[in-house]
This record gives structure tokens, C-alpha cells and sequence, in this order.
């Protein structure tokens, strides 16, 4: 790899990728826009494609968006930002039926009325969650894919990785803003420039920080961690939410069961098959995520057992295939007929509450730097996402960024000639092991000592070992080239340490933090807001 080979890609827009976020933003930007997508594998992969429960929104006429507002505020446990819960909320009915209007395929009512089938989910007082089967996330970003790949100004660059933000800081000048990206082009070994008027991240999530994760491959933390390193503030990354259920299975890598099952009165078991969710809340199966992580784990820990159970064969078999056809086309795979039998689950890390300080308009504290997704803290979710809220962010604050960004693109110039990557003081690592280690090392402190329960001591050491692997992997990325597994990495231990920081400050529990030594709740709620050292004088 060598300067001399790297391109250099001028656009008026960069997108930072392909999920859901990222797309509908592309979409909504004035026609004439010049955009290029970066996508880290196939512009289809991403935490959306793998959605399975759906979108909220209130259809109901016995629904309200004042009642959806409180649910949200009331699961976010004192810390949302209500101005954004509502904004969101309210934005919603415009948000979905501009989906419909795409041709996206959402499940009707069983009747045949001209409605949609509404499912109920954790946290919620009512029947709000549209869905396509349970597989909301594949039909919807399928349909954005399909979409995008018609519009002639834009331009797709899969298997690219976003290595590092470009902005005049890092150049030695004195106003900083964003002024675009270095992205490593997988196929071709080497690194280009990619110059654009308006950067947005959108890489989603944190989840293959933990050892156990719902989430695909690809989410690694890059988004925030370029965005920190560029000088943004980040907020309340100790809010990691794991997902009560998902299938435990020697083969089954990452599937996720939707939480729409319990909504349709599927059961938590034990082993002996008695259910223990009764003992924990009154609203059972149906109390949110938090909650339901947490009994499950306390019923793991003190039994001794590898997981728990979900049964939905007392519902019609008709029903569950209905339902929940991919669920139940994969568990078979695995020999388990979920209208026969349970199934074996789980907790595992599924979503990233904080992330990168943004404005409704999803901007950050860069110029011309956005944020939008599960990538930024918008002060919608508060100290623990509602079950079915993620995807509608996306699509919320996609499109007011979008709005931002078409009111604002004409009065902002062309960056200047910016320089090319430069390498010519690294070699070829001859020790790609130690990557390997390391993130295998970081993965299993992660999930052993920042997980679903903390204690003081649990997070002194994953401290003590994330400032160890930082100077390693630093040291590392200073002396070889760069390829796909260091750049992920070197995300990865970013957003580790931003993690374990974040929970260390907390003194309470709260939300989705639960520490033994804090086991209540402060009187006042306060956001944990982290300022990169560069920005402290801002602070």
C-alpha cells in the first residue's frame, strides 16, 4: 500500500454508513446533492438488516402520542431528553407513511381490513409496533437499499472502512470542522481521501465490544470512536443494553429472538420449567429489557445454568409460524420446533443508549460533522431504550439532518486539497497475533467485568487492563500499515474505555447501569458527559 496508488474523492456529502440512518438521510437530500456512501461489507449489512420486532408508532385511535411519550420517558428512567422524546414521537406518523409510501411491505391486519397489524412489546401500554413479519429490519433496509441504488447521485463504495475523520485540527489549522474522511479500500489494499462539504456518521452501534452480542460483525464502535478522537463529546455510553433473549446455541451466531414473541405471551421458564419473571416485576415478561436481562442473569448465576427458556408452544402452531416465520424457520435449523418445544436464550449486548453529543438536527460539536442512528446520544433513550424506538430514531432524525443539511450545503465551500494518507514511516506487521489476542482479551473483560452487573472493583480492573491494551494498540497502529481487524480494534478499545469510564462515574443504578455497590437511585437524574482532552477548555 502507497500514496501513490489512493484515490482522491470529492462529494458534497459523506455518508459513514449503510443501515438504516444512513440511507433514509441519503434519500432525503436535495436531488442534485453529489453523495458517496461508505459501506463496511455489502451496503445491505448492518445492526437494520438483523431488526426483527419493528417500528413504533402510534396507529392505534385508542393510542395516543402523549401516552407514547411517557412510556418512553418512563423506561428511560429519569434521564431522556423530553423535548427529543416528543420531537421523535410526533415525527413518527410522517416518518412511517413515507416508508409506506416507498412500497415498504409491513403486515396487515389478519381481517383483511386496510390497517396494519400491531404487535405490543416491553415498556409499552399499548399495541404500537408496525412490523413486516419478524423481519422488519431485512424488509426495510431492503427497500432503502433498492431505492438508493436508483438514485443517480449517489454512489455506493462497499467494503470500505472508515479509518479516520479528517478535520482542520488535525491539519495544524486553527478553526476546526470536519472536512472528510481516510477509508481503507478493502478490495484493493489501500487507503483513499474522500473530501466532502458534510460528513455524517451513521456505523451504528458498540455491540462486538462484549463477548456475547446480537449484533453483526460489523459493529465495532467506529463512528463514535472517530467522532471522539475528532474532539466530539459523547454521553452516557455506560447505558449498554442487552437483549434478554437470544438463542443459545453452539451454531447459532447472533440471532436475536424478537421480544414481539413475549408480546404474543410467550413465557420465561427455567429449566423445570417453571416460570420466575412473576418474581421480579408485576408486568412479567413484558417489563423492559433491563429488567428482564437482569433476572435472567440472576437466575443463571444462582442456579448455575447456561440459559433459560422461552416458550410460545401454548400459542396455535398456525399462529407462531404466522407470526414468526423466521424465527421459526431458524430454530428449526437448529432442531428446535419453537411450536412444539422452548427455546433456549440468553441475555446478550444488542444496543448502544449513548454515543456522540448531537442537536435534534443530529449535529455534533464538529462544523459540518453529524451524527444519527445508534452512532449518537440524541436524549431520546434516555438510561434504557424502548423496545421498537431504535429504528424509528433512525428515520426520525435522518431526515431532520437531511433537512439541516439541504438548508445549510450552498454556503458551504469545497475543502481545500487535502493530503493523502501517509504510511511511509510504517512496515508490514509480521505479528497480526497480537491483534487477534488483544481483541479476544478485550471481548471477555468486557462481558466478565462491564456487563449486565457491575461492582467497583469489576470496573477498576477493566480499567487497568483497557489503559494497557490502549498504549499496546496505540504502539501498534503507530509502527504497521493499517488493515480491517487494527482499525476495528483500535475502535473497539476506544469505546471500551469510553464504557468503563462512563460507568465509573455513575454512582447510582439506574436504567441499564446496575452497580451492587449502588444498588439505588440518585434523586437526580444527570447525563455522564465526556469532553475529549483536546476540547477541555470548551467543556
Amino acid at each position: 500500500m502507497s500514496a501513490s496508488n489512493s484515490m482522491v474523492h470529492h462529494y458534497d456529502v459523506l455518508i459513514i454508513g449503510s443501515g438504516s440512518a444512513g440511507l433514509t438521510l441519503a434519500l432525503h437530500l436535495a436531488p442534485k446533492t453529489r453523495i458517496a456512501i461508505l459501506s463496511k461489507r455489502t451496503l445491505e449489512e448492518g445492526a437494520s438488516l438483523y431488526a426483527q420486532g419493528g417500528i413504533s408508532v402510534v396507529l392505534d385511535k385508542n393510542d395516543s402520542t402523549q401516552s407514547h411519550i411517557e412510556d418512553t420517558l418512563r423506561v428511560g428512567a429519569g434521564l431522556c431528553n423530553e423535548t427529543a422524546v416528543r420531537f421523535t414521537v410526533e415525527q413518527a406518523h410522517e416518518a412511517i407513511h413515507w416508508l409506506i409510501a416507498q412500497g415498504t411491505a409491513f403486515t396487515r391486519d389478519s381481517n383483511g381490513g386496510p390497517g396494519y397489524h400491531l404487535t405490543r412489546e416491553g415498556g409499552h401500554s399499548h399495541r404500537r409496533i408496525i412490523h413486516a413479519a419478524d423481519a422488519t429490519g431485512r424488509v426495510v433496509e431492503t427497500k432503502l437499499v433498492q431505492l438508493a441504488k436508483a438514485q443517480s447521485n449517489i454512489e455506493i463504495f462497499e467494503n470500505y472502512v472508515a479509518i479516520e475523520l479528517i478535520t482542520n485540527h488535525k491539519l495544524g489549522r486553527d478553526s476546526n470542522q470536519c472536512l472528510g474522511a481516510y477509508a481503507l479500500n478493502r478490495a484493493q489494499g489501500r487507503v483513499d481521501t474522500f473530501s466532502a462539504r458534510c460528513v455524517i456518521l451513521a456505523t451504528g452501534g458498540t455491540g462486538k465490544v462484549y463477548l456475547y452480542t446480537s449484533n453483526p460483525d460489523v459493529c465495532t464502535g467506529d463512528g463514535i470512536a472517530m467522532g471522539w478522537r475528532a474532539g466530539c463529546r459523547v454521553a452516557n455510553m455506560e447505558f449498554i443494553q442487552f437483549h434478554p433473549t437470544c438463542l443459545y446455541h453452539p451454531h447459532a451466531k447472533s440471532f436475536l429472538i424478537t421480544e414481539a414473541l413475549r408480546g404474543e405471551g410467550g413465557r420465561l421458564l427455567l429449566p423445570n420449567g417453571a416460570p420466575f419473571m412473576h418474581r421480579f416485576d408485576r408486568r412479567g415478561e413484558l417489563a423492559p429489557r433491563d429488567i428482564v436481562a437482569r433476572a435472567i442473569d440472576h437466575e443463571m448465576k444462582r442456579l448455575g445454568i447456561d440459559c433459560v427458556y422461552l416458550d410460545i408452544s401454548h400459542k396455535p402452531a398456525a399462529f407462531i409460524r404466522q407470526h414468526f416465520p423466521n424465527v421459526y424457520a431458524h430454530c428449526l435449523e437448529f432442531g428446535i420446533n419453537i411450536t412444539q418445544e422452548p427455546i433456549p436464550v440468553v441475555p446478550a449486548a444488542h444496543y448502544t443508549c449513548g454515543g456522540i453529543v448531537t442537536d435534534l438536527h443530529g449535529q455534533t460539536d464538529l462544523e459540518n460533522l453529524y451524527a444519527i442512528g445508534e452512532t449518537a446520544h440524541t436524549g431520546l433513550h434516555g438510561a434504557n431504550r424502548m423496545a421498537s424506538n431504535s429504528l424509528l430514531e433512525c428515520l426520525v432524525f435522518a431526515r431532520a439532518a437531511a433537512q439541516n443539511i439541504n438548508a445549510r450545503l450552498a454556503e458551504i465551500s469545497q475543502p481545500e486539497s487535502l493530503p493523502p494518507w501517509d504510511e511511509s514511516q510504517v512496515v508490514d506487521s509480521e505479528e497480526e497475533i497480537v491483534v487477534a489476542h488483544n481483541w479476544d482479551e478485550l471481548r471477555r473483560f468486557m462481558w466478565d467485568y462491564v456487563g449486565i452487573v457491575r461492582t467497583v472493583k469489576r470496573l477498576q480492573r477493566a480499567q487497568h487492563r483497557i489503559d494497557l491494551l490502549l498504549q499496546e494498540i496505540a504502539e501498534y497502529y503507530g509502527n504497521f500499515r493499517i488493515t480491517n481487524d487494527l482499525i476495528e480494534l483500535r475502535n473497539l478499545v476506544v469505546v471500551a474505555d469510553l464504557i468503563i469510564r462512563s460507568a465509573s462515574e455513575r454512582q447510582e443504578s439506574r436504567g441499564l447501569h446496575y452497580i451492587l455497590d449502588y444498588p439505588q437511585k440518585k434523586s437526580v437524574a444527570r447525563n455522564t458527559i465526556l469532553t475529549p482532552p483536546a476540547r477541555s477548555n470548551l467543556s
